[in-house]
C-alpha cells in the first residue's frame, strides 16, 4: 500500500513537472480581456496579460486547485489529445511539424517524456512490477545443495587425479607445464563450488562472484551487493526513473551519426526525434503492462513487443527526415543496433549508481 501511494505521488509529481516545462501558449481561453492585470497593472487586451503572461481570470476556489492538478497531471490544456494520436500513428509527421515550428499545438517532447516516464514507473510500481532475487525454499535449497555437492565431489576427484599425474611427471623429470595449466583451471572451478556449498549450508544465497576491481569504493559496493542483492536491485529500479533523462544525451549522438553528412539536420532535430521516440516506448511499455494485467495472452504481448517498436522507429524516421523506404529501412536497422548499445550504456550507468550509491 505504501509503495502504491508513493507511486501515485510520483505520477502526480511527474505530471506537474511536465506541465511546468510545457509552454502555455496556444490554448483556448474565454475572457473579455478588459480592465487591468491583477499582477502587474498592465491594461488587458485579451485573455492573458501581454506583459507578464498572467491570465485575466483568476480562480479563488478550492475546486480551482483540483482543476489545476487535473490539468497538470492529465490534460496539458487539451494539447495531449492532439499529440498522442500522432505520436502513435504518425510519429514522423509529429516530429517534423514540431521541429519546423508548430510548437503551441502539441505537447513538447520533454514535457511528454517526463510525464510518460513518471506515469509508467508509477503504474508498474502500483502493479507490483519490482524485481527481486527469489528466496530459495528449504526443499529447493536442499536440491541445489545436493547437485552442487555432487559436482564438487566430481571436480575434487578430477583435481586429485591431475595432481597425482603431476607428481608422477615430476618424479620422471618430465615437463609439467600442460598439467600445471590443467590443475589451475580445475582449482578455479573447485573454489567457487566449495564457497557456494558452504553458503547454502549457512542459509545464504550463493553468488558466484569474487570480482575485485582495485577501486575500494566499487569493491565495497560489490561486497554489499553480494550480501544484499535485493537492496542493489531496489536502488537500480529507483534510479531507473530518476535518471531516465540520461537516455536522451546517450541516444542523440547515435542518431547524429546516421545524418552526420546532412548539414541541414541539426542536433536539436535529433534530440526532438529521440525524446518523442522514448516517450512512445515508455507509454507502449505501460500499455503492454496493463494489457497483461487485463489478461491478454503473453504470446500476443511478446509479438507486439518485438514488432511494434521497430515499426514505430521506421515510421518516425521516414516521416521526420523525409526518407525513402529503403533509406528508412536501412537506418531503422542501424538505429535498433544503436538503441541496444545505448540501453546497455544506460544499464551500466544504473548498475554503477546502484553499487556506488
Amino acid at each position: 500500500m505504501t509503495g502504491g501511494i508513493e507511486a501515485a505521488g510520483d505520477a502526480i509529481t511527474g505530471g506537474l513537472i511536465a506541465r511546468a516545462v510545457e509552454p502555455g501558449a496556444g490554448e483556448h481561453h474565454n475572457g473579455a480581456g478588459h480592465g487591468l492585470c491583477l499582477n502587474c497593472g498592465t491594461a488587458l487586451a485579451g485573455a492573458y496579460c501581454h506583459a507578464c503572461g498572467q491570465p485575466e481570470h483568476i480562480h479563488r476556489s478550492l475546486g480551482a486547485i483540483w482543476h489545476d492538478l487535473a490539468h497538470g497531471v492529465l490534460h496539458f490544456e487539451g494539447k495531449i489529445w492532439r499529440t498522442l494520436p500522432l505520436l502513435a500513428l504518425r510519429p514522423g509527421e509529429l516530429t517534423r511539424r514540431y521541429i519546423h515550428g508548430e510548437r503551441a499545438r502539441f505537447v513538447s517532447p520533454l514535457a511528454l517524456f517526463l510525464f510518460s516516464i513518471f506515469i509508467t514507473f508509477a503504474a508498474i510500481s502500483i502493479l507490483g512490477g519490482s524485481v527481486e532475487v527469489p528466496q530459495l525454499e528449504p526443499e529447493g535449497r536442499r536440491e541445489i545443495s545436493t547437485q552442487l555437492s555432487q559436482q564438487l565431489d566430481t571436480q575434487r576427484k578430477d583435481l586429485a587425479a591431475a595432481e597425482r599425474k603431476r607428481a608422477e611427471l615430476l618424479a620422471a623429470g618430465a615437463d609439467t607445464k600442460a598439467i600445471d595449466a590443467d590443475i589451475a583451471e580445475r582449482r578455479m572451478v573447485v573454489e567457487p563450488l566449495e564457497k557456494s556449498v558452504k553458503e547454502l549450508a549457512e542459509g545464504k544465497t550463493p553468488i558466484f562472484s569474487d570480482l575485485k576491481t582495485g577501486w575500494s569504493k566499487l569493491d565495497k559496493g560489490i561486497a554489499k551487493a553480494k550480501a544484499n542483492p535485493n537492496l542493489v536491485l531496489y536502488k537500480i529500479q529507483t534510479n531507473a526513473y530518476k535518471f531516465s533523462w540520461a537516455l536522451i544525451p546517450i541516444s542523440v549522438p547515435f542518431v547524429w551519426l546516421m545524418f552526420a553528412w546532412h548539414r541541414k539536420r541539426r542536433v536539436y532535430d535529433h534530440a526532438i526525434f529521440v525524446t518523442y521516440s522514448l516517450s512512445f516506448m515508455s507509454l507502449f511499455a505501460l500499455l503492454l503492462t496493463l494489457l497483461g494485467v487485463a489478461g491478454l495472452s503473453s504470446k500476443w504481448i511478446a509479438i507486439a513487443a518485438v514488432f511494434m517498436p521497430p515499426l514505430h522507429v521506421y515510421k518516425q524516421l521516414k516521416g521526420a527526415y523525409e526518407l525513402g523506404r529503403f533509406s528508412a529501412l536501412v537506418r531503422t536497422f542501424v538505429l535498433l543496433v544503436f538503441a541496444a548499445v545505448a540501453l546497455l550504456l544506460f544499464l551500466f550507468l544504473l548498475l554503477g549508481l546502484g553499487l556506488l550509491g
